[in-house]
């Protein structure tokens, strides 16, 4: 299900974010956004696939990992697996149905 929930999301300068069962997006346009509702899908897959609970606290290990090595909000984000695995197949809208389980492990 999307939501549309401008206010939040525009403090937090985001397009979009996956808590799972949702999908909650900033702009009522990017309803119609595919790679962004890809983007979120591949996460909603990604916190299934870790019991929803253990997916935010990898995210969040795994983002602290990163900030504490670059000294960097930015690129600690960019360098979390679950990121660079739903970047790097936003664009194909097939992706999930061929994605193999804990695929964001190739990221790490």
């Amino acid at each position: 299900m999307i939501i549309v929930c401008q206010k939040p999301l525009k403090k937090l300068k985001i397009s979009g974010i996956a808590l799972f069962p949702f999908i909650f997006i900033r702009k009522p346009e990017d309803k119609k956004n595919k790679i962004l509702i890809n983007h979120e899908k591949i996460h909603l897959q990604q916190q299934l696939e870790l019991l929803v609970i253990f997916f935010y606290i990898f995210y969040v290990i795994e983002y602290y990992y990163w900030f504490f090595r670059l000294k960097d909000a930015h690129s600690a984000y960019k360098r979390i697996s679950f990121e660079r695995e739903a970047y790097t197949n936003e664009s194909d809208l097939h992706y999930l149905q061929k994605r193999k389980f804990w695929s964001f492990r190739k990221y790490l």
